[in-house]
């Protein structure tokens, strides 16, 4: 998968789950939102295609 188009992805996903579902009456509020949406979800969380639909937990405790 090319570069542009995983980047593309994530911030589809991004805003789609996350920005456009919630009001923000402040920046700070964004700033921790993000932070626990890309660490709390979507690196640890989110099922990924190039690892045959495993979240990269899962798939880290089959290869450790």
């Amino acid at each position: 998968m090319e570069i542009a188009t995983i980047v593309e992805t994530f911030f589809k996903t991004l805003k789609a789950e996350l920005i456009w579902r919630n009001p923000w009456p402040t920046r700070r509020m964004v700033e921790m939102a993000l932070f626990e949406f890309i660490n709390g979800f979507y690196n640890p969380r989110r099922r990924y295609s190039t690892l045959d639909a495993k979240s990269r937990l899962a798939f880290e405790s089959l290869i450790a």
